[in-house]
């Protein structure tokens, strides 16, 4: 099996074994390589916060919707939903978009060097169904709109700086957005059933002010090689994005993105399928896909946000499922990291870690009542692995 470094640090491998299943003939998943409780151990009976977590591992609640957050004045938005950390000085930020309609936006909570909360603040107002998005080098914000006629805003987690909407990055369904410093662009997923997979490519890396909106060109399967092609008019008027190349690769319900060592990871939920990009090769794969695991018992289900940490492992919220972060790893094993139990009627989002790696923060966007003023932000520390 060919190997690919994934995230920092690590490796992988680049088909679907990667991922603990094993590729079969006629495009069929054997049983999992490895399955188990993962490298944390099982998960133990749920803490305070309903949360079942592996053992040394604690979970606190950082806010809840339509409550002030401790220690500040300030009331945490509905609907929690997209995140990411920034470094502040020896402390730092997390960033929370809010899914809800024409008054959505990004809300951020700061904290210091020993994780007390020390502020928290709006950076966007007033726009719509703000999904996920994500953090660009320069230290801002990306926060996307999940409309058919969306935009993306760049927004300042500092919220000294006021948000500039990115007209150029184009208007569709946007869902997530993912930084590649090497190729000085942006990838982006279209949550749409018939959506596709974009990258911005700035006319000058660290301003989103202008630049070309392309599109992937690739075949029907779920392998191959791929291309990029300029969408004519990034504006989706008259014509929406996703129609305007015919090669355009379609995809289900683009959802996380992470980017890292030339690769980028997405997941699509119209088909509960993790794909990836080699980009040192210009290839594509299907890495994973619960639908064709034999025998039932895929441990990740209703795949939606990413992220990365820093030992080289991915972890992903479910949206549904079992309300369940999944780790896979870098050695060829998915596994349950955490659960949310009694919340059946919401979906796990934000995932970002603390700086130093050894914080993660995620949000029940609906919680315990299942309606978006329900929101609930978390964070959980233990010994992540280095």
């Amino acid at each position: 099996m060919e190997r690919r470094t994934f995230l920092r640090g690590a490796v992988v491998g680049t088909s679907a074994a990667a991922f603990g299943y094993t590729l079969m003939q006629g495009a069929a998943y054997a049983a999992p390589a490895q399955k188990g409780p993962g490298p944390y151990g099982a998960l133990g009976t749920a803490d305070a916060n309903g949360i079942r977590l592996p053992s040394g591992f604690t979970s606190r609640v950082i806010a809840r919707s339509s409550q002030v957050v401790s220690g500040t004045s300030y009331t945490w938005h509905n609907a929690p939903d997209g995140g990411a950390c920034f470094a502040d000085g020896t402390g730092w930020i997390y960033v929370s978009n809010s899914e809800i309609s024409s008054t959505g936006g990004a809300s951020a909570v700061k904290f210091n060097s020993s994780g007390s909360i020390t502020g928290a603040y709006r950076i966007l107002s007033n726009t719509n169904r703000n999904c996920a998005g994500g953090a660009t080098p320069w230290n801002t914000w990306l926060s996307c709109e999940e409309v058919s006629t969306g935009y993306v805003y760049e927004t300042d987690p500092w919220g000294v700086n006021t948000a500039v909407r990115r007209d150029a990055m184009g208007r569709f369904n946007h869902e997530a957005a993912a930084a590649d410093p090497v190729r000085k662009v942006i990838y982006l997923t279209e949550d749409a059933s018939d959506g596709c997979f974009y990258r911005f490519v700035p006319t000058t890396w660290g301003n989103l002010s202008s630049g070309s909106l392309q599109v992937l060109v690739a075949g029907t399967g779920t392998s191959g090689s791929f291309s990029w092609t300029t969408v004519p008019d990034p504006d989706g008027s008259p014509t929406a994005t996703r129609d305007q190349v015919s090669a355009a690769k379609i995809f289900n319900g683009g959802e996380g993105c992470h980017y890292a060592n030339d690769t980028v990871w997405f997941t699509t939920k119209g088909d509960n399928r993790v794909w990836q990009l080699n980009l040192a090769n210009n290839t594509y794969e299907l890495a994973y896909d619960d639908n064709l695991v034999s025998g039932g018992g895929a441990p990740l289900t209703g795949v939606d946000n990413v992220t990365g940490s820093s030992s080289g492992d991915l972890f992903v919220a479910e949206d549904g499922g079992n309300m369940e972060i999944c780790i896979i790893t870098p050695d060829d094993i998915v596994a349950p990291f955490l659960r949310i139990t009694g919340q059946s009627s919401s979906e796990i989002c934000g995932p970002a870690f603390s700086p130093d790696g050894k914080r993660l923060y995620f949000s029940s966007q609906r919680g315990t009542s299942g309606s978006s003023s329900g929101g609930i932000t978390y964070e959980v520390t233990g010994p992540f692995r280095a």
